[in-house]
């Protein structure tokens, strides 16, 4: 695998796709199959080496290192017990040499982990080997929709991180949630706190010494007993917007994690089978070229045909 073996020590030297990347998380994804703790315990113990010098975890590697790894038994494939990846081509909303903007459907994850195989970075890296760099930007919950984001070169990665980090995007989601909200436009400012719940599942509440969030709420239009907002994200906390509404009282319709489950089952029997959360759009400068970017996605068809089920419900009593 990648030229390693179980038997000698292999030197890899770095070129762009792992550039400024650290040694850490470099390495997990070249040796896919060893645990991770065994990674840790052999960049500990110097058996890593970097232009033959040790390093941490946390050094970030720079185009020309020369890296040395030790004889590793990496697990063959099909003692991995992976299942096929499937190369998949979502719907592309933008692209250029840089950049990578595709329309996400609910229930895909983003990428394999917590008890999924794979997600979209898996499929679009086996949809195009011959990309010689492709990374997610930022991340989407399983089940929600819309634009996400790739990178194509490390370069654009490091400066869309350092873009966000800075908060120099605007990130737009639609989001029907149950309950009558009364202001036009609402800042909402409560501090996060991620934890596991004992099954090990990751959970997020609002907690006094959580982390800053702050989410823009506009109301876009209601029915009796919902509300369709618009969230805008000034921070990108995990699980932000679902867990702002469900705190104020306002839990996103189909929502299995914060949401009414009572009123989720009833929601699936009118037609609405996943949560109803879409990232609508994103818009930023490119990190390369500094041209402005406004990337949307449309609500997605069963969203759609949800809100008109609540049009002609109000249509019907009048």
């Amino acid at each position: 695998m990648n030229g390693l073996s179980k038997d000698s020590v292999a030197f890899l030297t770095i070129d762009e796709s792992g550039a400024a990347q650290r040694i850490d998380n470099f390495l997990f994804r070249l040796l896919k199959g060893v645990p991770k703790s065994h990674v840790y315990q052999i960049l500990r113990g110097g058996e890593v080496r970097v232009n033959k010098k040790r390093v941490r975890q946390t050094y970030r590697l720079q185009p020309g290192d020369l890296l040395r790894i030790p004889p590793i038994r990496v697990a063959e494939k099909h003692e991995l017990k992976q299942e096929h990846i499937p190369a998949v081509e979502f719907p592309v909303i933008y692209e250029d040499d840089a950049l990578l903007a595709v329309n996400k459907p609910s229930g895909v994850a983003v990428h394999g982990g917590s008890g999924v195989s794979f997600g979209v970075i898996e499929q679009m890296r086996h949809a195009r080997p011959q990309a010689k760099f492709l990374e997610l930007v930022h991340r989407l919950d399983r089940e929600t929709s819309g634009v996400l984001l790739l990178a194509k070169k490390r370069s654009a990665l490091t400066a869309m991180h350092e873009i966000m980090r800075e908060g120099n995007s605007d990130k737009r989601y639609i989001v029907l949630a149950l309950g009558q909200w009364k202001n036009a436009k609402q800042h909402v400012k409560l501090p996060l706190h991620k934890f596991d719940t004992p099954q090990g599942e990751k959970r997020v509440m609002v907690r006094e010494d959580g982390q800053a969030s702050h989410t823009v709420f506009t109301l876009q239009k209601s029915w009796p007993g919902y509300s369709l907002l618009e969230a805008q994200l000034k921070t990108g906390r995990t699980h932000q917007i679902r867990v702002h509404l469900s705190h104020l009282g306002f839990p996103i319709a189909g929502d299995d994690k914060y949401g009414d489950f009572a009123r989720n089952k009833e929601l699936m029997k009118q037609g609405l089978k996943r949560m109803f959360l879409h990232a609508h759009s994103i818009t930023f400068s490119h990190p390369l070229s500094g041209e402005p970017l406004h990337l949307a996605a449309p609500l997605p068809l069963e969203l759609e045909k949800f809100i008109a089920r609540l049009d002609a419900g109000v249509a019907a009593q009048r």
